[in-house]
């Protein structure tokens, strides 16, 4: 009898667990895309206000509480460094904004002695009195200003106006006009699109200080052969046209040259590349001296970069060094001189992965300082910059740099000689570690998260020792919610490579019960998909929500995708999106299928821009899926960028067969499985011709299918209501065609 009594007891606890648990708060759309679910993860803005102190914006707090803070390096002892309230009054006062700041937000950059703050709002540009709190107008006029930046001394604030470049002297604030040829067709220190999206990380880096501020050296575009791309606005009643000029695959590029402005007389040099035959410009770069620029070249099939060095003076250029790969060069921002004139330092991935090495002045390689079969990958740095060097310690004779040598599915902060040796690993914790060096590089912070942990901003010493905890999301969001615990592992293709994964099972998962799966798609090159970090924001917490529902969530990287090395993302080159891509899909599938718990019959497949492409071809080349939702999709190669397209695919004329057999349209015929396809209507990345492309063949051959579109959005179809409507739609297609339930 007391067995019995026990046993019920036990069956009763339980029962009252389980029940408690189903109780829980479980996860809403409303939740994920709220002002807090948006901002549950987030890790304050944050910069180097000097070497000893950084400065924040934590965006998790209210609007109406947010404001620049410091935190004391060593102490983590914290204080505000302006009045917000005031200084949004001065910012309205100078301004006169059609509607008021809800916010002071965060600046575009700080002066080196830390005294200003530069913003940029409604197309003005304003200093910031970081000791005052009073906003000063720098440029407040009908034309568009853009591109603030301190010269390096701090006397200065270079911007773009009307395409043309500007300084103002902090000191007496008058103004002086550099260049004076802009048009909308030609850019100053400005870069067109192409260049913007696909060489210069989203970045209008179009100009550059002399270390010394005397001088400015900067990209002129002539946007003028380019041809136009038109959308069309709803509003008003004869709608708007919109016009922006956008490099289509195999034609007109945009034009770039080089020079260099002197302050003192507004003069420019150009800099002379002799017979260097070439297409694009991608980098331009002061050395320590002010004296001399380095100046790199790309051909149009980017298999071929070459850097000069050019005298600042008379703009004579002459050549120091080649980079060549069969399949594509890769430009980063990895090019450091070492002091005295010992050479400087070079990213290459000319043994397959990617290494540092070091070169003398007269461009001979004197050394290769990583090796192995690894790759250097950026995390943190510089904003908007591909660098994986992290601060280079010259006195030492060593350097910083952040890679995957652990695991392709994390990134860590090392240590190594100049010479090479004595490699040392510097974050310790499993994971993602972004970090950003301080100016004397005696310290670092240190965005860290991992699959199971999530994020944190620490100070850490240049040995990787904590000094001050600037930001913890805790585990309060993890616990209101139970999110359930994602798995990392990989999958062996056919011919054994190994392919990174993960996935999410459904709460109170049976091994014995057969589930339906969403699979996630990425697939680019070196773009993956799984790593071992937290999975939050609106992506991570929507597939927790289709857990929630009882779908499993299923993800795999692609050898070209996974970032191991560039041997294999040379693999994709003039298929960009094809049978190399699709076979190691399906290879993974093939895998996900064989697992007892998994109904076959409902599987979906899903993805943005890249993975709303890798959506299509894994529809229209395969029956392995019931449903897809591609989201702003390249469905032809011919309809998207030269740069990006060129790179892998290379010109039309030159690869028509490629170009064919990689087009989505030319497939239509063959999709299986029902499809919802979404775009925005001013998707300036991909354009909507993509979709209309696709939907207009998938009509010719008489094939229904669900489309979602959204009226004047971009790529990111970013607003918080289209967000929300998007993911809102994705939910119910899924309901539909995989059969669950809420």
């Amino acid at each position: 009898m007391h067995k019995r009594i026990s046993a019920f007891a036990f069956f009763v606890a339980t029962a009252a667990s389980i029940h408690s648990v189903a109780q829980e708060e479980r996860l809403t759309l409303d939740w994920i895309f709220s002002d807090e679910g948006r901002t549950a993860m987030t890790m304050p803005r944050h910069a180097w206000l000097n070497a000893d102190t950084l400065v924040t914006y934590d965006t998790r707090l209210p609007k109406s509480e947010r404001t620049l803070r410091t935190v004391a390096a060593d102490t983590g002892r914290t204080r505000d460094l302006v009045n917000a309230d005031k200084a949004i009054e001065s910012m309205i006062e100078v301004l006169s904004p059609d509607e008021p700041y809800e916010e002071l937000g965060w600046p575009n950059a700080f002066d080196p002695s830390g005294r200003w703050a530069v913003y940029t709002k409604s197309s003005d540009i304003i200093l910031l009195n970081l000791r005052t709190s009073e906003a000063i107008a720098v440029a407040a006029s009908d034309a568009e200003e853009s591109s603030p930046r301190f010269s390096p001394n701090g006397e200065w604030l270079g911007f773009v106006r009307d395409n043309d470049i500007y300084v103002y002297n902090i000191a007496d604030g008058e103004e002086k006009r550099l260049t004076t040829d802009g048009t909308d067709a030609l850019m100053n220190g400005s870069v067109s699109w192409v260049y913007w999206e696909e060489l210069l990380n989203r970045s209008d880096r179009g100009y550059d200080w002399s270390p010394d501020s005397s001088s400015i050296a900067y990209l002129q575009t002539d946007d003028s052969g380019v041809g136009e791309m038109h959308y069309v606005h709803f509003e008003p009643n004869l709608p708007r046209v919109i016009k922006q000029r956008h490099a289509k695959p195999g034609e007109a590029n945009p034009r770039v040259r080089a020079g260099i402005v002197r302050i003192e007389d507004a003069s420019t040099t150009w800099i002379d590349l002799g017979t260097n035959i070439h297409e694009y410009l991608p980098r331009i770069k002061w050395l320590p001296d002010s004296t001399r620029l380095a100046v790199q070249t790309m051909n149009r099939d980017q298999t071929i970069v070459d850097l000069f060095l050019a005298d600042a003076n008379t703009g004579s250029a002459s050549h120091l060094m080649r980079e060549t790969d069969p399949g594509w060069v890769n430009i980063h921002d990895d090019l450091y001189f070492l002091h005295n004139n010992a050479g400087f330092i070079w990213r290459s991935e000319r043994d397959g992965y990617s290494h540092l090495y070091q070169f003398d002045m007269s461009g001979n390689q004197v050394h290769q300082i990583t090796k192995g079969g690894w790759a250097l990958r950026p995390s943190g740095g510089a904003s908007n910059m591909d660098q994986a060097v992290s601060v280079i310690d010259h006195d030492a004779g060593a350097l910083y740099f952040t890679a995957l040598e652990k695991a392709s599915t994390e990134r860590h902060l090392y240590r190594i000689n100049l010479d090479g040796s004595d490699m040392q690993r510097i974050s310790a914790e499993d994971g993602i570690h972004a970090v950003w060096f301080s100016p004397d590089g005696a310290r670092y912070t240190n965005m860290h998260s991992a699959i199971d942990t999530p994020p944190t901003l620490r100070i850490m010493d240049r040995n990787g020792v904590e000094t001050a905890l600037v930001a913890d999301t805790g585990s309060a969001n993890v616990e209101r919610f139970d999110l359930l615990q994602w798995e990392l592992f990989s999958v062996k293709a056919r011919d054994t490579f190994e392919m990174p994964a993960m996935i999410l099972k459904p709460r109170f998962f049976d091994p014995n019960k057969q589930y339906p799966v969403v699979t996630y798609v990425y697939g680019g090159p070196s773009a993956p998909s799984v790593s071992n970090s937290w999975q939050g924001r609106s992506r991570g917490y929507f597939h927790q929500l289709l857990a929630d529902s009882g779908v499993i969530v299923f993800l795999v990287d692609n050898r070209s995708a996974a970032g191991k090395s560039k041997i294999y993302a040379n693999t994709i080159v003039r298929q960009l999106y094809g049978p190399i891509e699709l076979n190691d899909l399906l290879d993974g599938i093939a895998w996900l299928k064989a697992q007892p718990y998994v109904d076959p019959e409902r599987v979906g497949i899903w993805g943005w821009s890249g993975g709303g492409t890798m959506t299509l071809q894994s529809m229209t080349s395969s029956k392995e899926f019931t449903a897809g939702v591609s989201v702003a999709p390249v469905t032809d190669w011919h309809y998207y960028d030269t740069i990006y397209t060129e790179r892998y695919m290379k010109r039309p004329q030159d690869n028509q067969a490629g170009y064919e057999s990689t087009s989505h349209v030319k497939r239509a015929a063959d999709l299986h499985g029902q499809l919802l396809l979404v775009h925005g209507t001013y998707d300036d990345n991909v354009h909507p011709q993509n979709s209309w492309a696709f939907s207009d063949a998938l009509i010719e051959t008489g094939i229904t299918f669900d489309m979602m579109i959204y009226p004047m959005r971009k790529h990111g179809i970013s607003d918080n209501a289209a967000q929300r409507h998007v993911y809102q739609t994705m939910y119910e297609f899924w309901k539909e065609n995989l059969g669950f339930s809420d």
